[in-house]
């Protein structure tokens, strides 16, 4: 037996937040955009290579850097910054990719003085 599909209004939240977005952040980085009935609520903003691009979202949408979360994939060699809000009755959840500076085991400065 077959599931019926989901229809395109229970992405509405996503969806509006993506036409508020487009008037009213017109002029910030264009990231990958992705909406999914996997999860029909959620937006999803990503930035490959582009941390700026990621942090200029998060200020234009009220995030807090003690809200984001760091961490590392592809054997450490790719630096991951996420983060989500709420938004037009759905989440917003951004997404920055980077190359890690310090991959292969090196260290910064930091870390080695401490």
């Amino acid at each position: 037996m077959t599931t019926p599909a989901m229809p395109l209004s229970a992405m509405a939240a996503p969806l509006m937040a993506l036409r508020i977005f487009e008037d009213l952040y017109r002029n910030l980085p264009a990231p990958c955009v992705s909406v999914s009935t996997v999860y029909p609520n959620v937006l999803e903003l990503a930035f490959h290579d582009d941390l700026d691009g990621f942090e200029e979202w998060c200020l234009a949408l009220g995030i807090r850097s003690r809200n984001v979360s760091h961490g590392v994939q592809n054997s450490s060699r790719t630096r991951v910054l996420k983060a989500e809000t709420s938004y037009s009755g759905g989440v917003v959840k951004l997404i920055g990719y980077a190359e890690n500076p310090f991959a292969d085991g090196e260290r910064s400065r930091a870390e080695a003085a401490s």
